[in-house]
């Protein structure tokens, strides 16, 4: 009798919740949800990944909490399985599979991580563009992709939509999606059960390998001799890597190398999403919870957060879990009494235009602000202005070509030029890099 009760309690979570969530969201997050054994004390729920799970706790606990068992805590009392993937015929050029080849960790991607769930922008537009040619053709266009850019712009959604892409559209490949952390740690635990080269056999017999935070490798040799001769291994084979990290691979404190071949093929640059695309995203991420906000309050909001995606992610989310319970209608005054922890941490002190920047390069480097905008040769001047472009592109959300305007009518790959040569010198030139902090410093007090 307690059995069906608990069955008829996860009926009713299932049937109340399916009420008040969006189509999309109900398919893709709640859905998939299996409920596998039912106790008195606990719940067993079976789940497609990880995902699943911590959305699950992460939007319906308090909810959960009415219609199942609890722990002594007062959490739901549910245990998670997640489900085994259904093994796929993978016979490619290599060969199939051998049991002492089977993966060694699941392959977790996102379910909302697909190309269609990305907004594009001028941030973005080129990374974007060359994911979408690696998932089409893996291998045979740009080899190694790496990925870099600040905190939650969006570089592990282009990663598992590379993923989820081939998957879908190249059955035959093998495809493994991992993050630098669990990489290490089945090194680790590969050795203390002394099965090293069954890794290495699985990790080097990869068509796909998707590889997230490499800058988590910084600091450990031994660790990053084992994935530079995987990295080889797959390379010398054709088979595609595609890499994400916080910085350029030139900044990062790993041995030549290993940056040598990850700039073996393309690095792309993802960029702080401009006004527009962040509203495009705080739009679309409400609708697939099925929450309609105003252009006007979509823009109130990409006003005041705009340090990242995930931020704006977050933002919405509060916003759906306060228009759950309660009726009003969202205004400015509502959202920003929501959002006033968000909007104080991500409101800046000023707004800084290139002519900020060009009157601290020009004031710390004792040059003209004329001959920062000129076409002068001279030493001096030309650091100062690859300076002044460098800071220009890394603290404006504006497009490349916008910012690169405003320098005597320069071209974006100049600016690019200029922020590449002067982030690869201020890693090896002490002097240059403390008149770069200084001039930041001027320009954000």
């Amino acid at each position: 009798m307690l059995e069906c009760e608990v069955k008829s309690g996860w009926a009713q979570f299932i049937e109340f919740i399916e009420a008040r969530c969006s189509s999309a969201e109900f398919e893709n997050w709640i859905a998939p949800i299996r409920l596998i054994e039912s106790a008195h004390e606990e719940t067993t729920l079976e789940v497609p990944n990880v995902f699943v799970q911590e959305y699950l706790l992460g939007n319906f606990k308090e909810v959960l909490a009415d219609f199942l068992p609890l722990r002594a805590s007062g959490d739901p009392a549910i245990r998670f399985v997640v489900a085994h993937p259904i093994p796929r015929n993978t016979s490619s050029p290599s060969g199939p599979i051998e049991p002492d080849d089977a993966p060694l960790t699941d392959l977790k991607l996102n379910p909302l991580y697909t190309f269609d769930h990305f907004i594009e922008g001028p941030s973005n537009q080129f990374v974007k563009s060359a994911a979408v040619g690696v998932a089409a053709r893996p291998g045979k266009s740009y080899n190694p992709l790496f990925i870099h850019g600040g905190v939650g712009l969006g570089k592990t959604h282009l990663l598992h939509s590379i993923g989820h892409y081939v998957l879908e559209n190249h059955k035959k490949l093998r495809v493994q999606s991992i993050t630098t952390e669990a990489f290490i740690n089945d090194i680790v635990d590969n050795l203390r059960l002394k099965s090293i080269d069954k890794m290495k056999r699985f990790y080097r017999n990869l068509d796909v390998l998707l590889v997230d935070d490499i800058q988590f490798l910084q600091n450990r040799l031994n660790f990053e001799e084992e994935f530079c001769n995987t990295f080889e291994t797959l390379l010398n084979q054709n088979k595609q890597i595609i890499i994400t990290s916080d910085k350029a691979p030139g900044q990062l404190k790993l041995s030549e190398r290993m940056i040598a071949r990850m700039e073996w093929g393309l690095v792309a640059h993802m960029g702080v999403p401009d006004l527009e695309t962040r509203v495009a995203i705080i739009k679309h991420k409400s609708e697939l919870r099925g929450m309609s906000i105003s252009n006007q309050i979509a823009f109130f909001i990409a006003e005041h957060i705009y340090n990242n995606v995930r931020q704006i992610e977050g933002a919405v989310n509060r916003l759906c879990a306060h228009s759950r319970f309660a009726a009003s209608n969202l205004n400015e005054e509502i959202v920003e009494r929501i959002l006033s922890e968000m909007f104080q941490t991500t409101t800046p002190h000023k707004r800084i235009s290139v002519e900020n920047i060009l009157k601290s390069v020009a004031a710390v480097f004792e040059v003209r602000i004329s001959e920062l905008k000129g076409e002068s040769r001279h030493k001096e001047i030309a650091i100062a202005r690859q300076v002044a472009m460098y800071l220009a592109k890394e603290m404006i959300d504006d497009s490349l070509m916008k910012i690169a305007a405003s320098f005597g009518g320069k071209t974006h790959s100049t600016l690019l030029h200029a922020w590449k040569k002067v982030s690869d010198q201020i890693q090896v030139n002490e002097m240059l890099r403390r008149q770069v902090q200084m001039v930041r410093r001027n320009i954000e007090t």
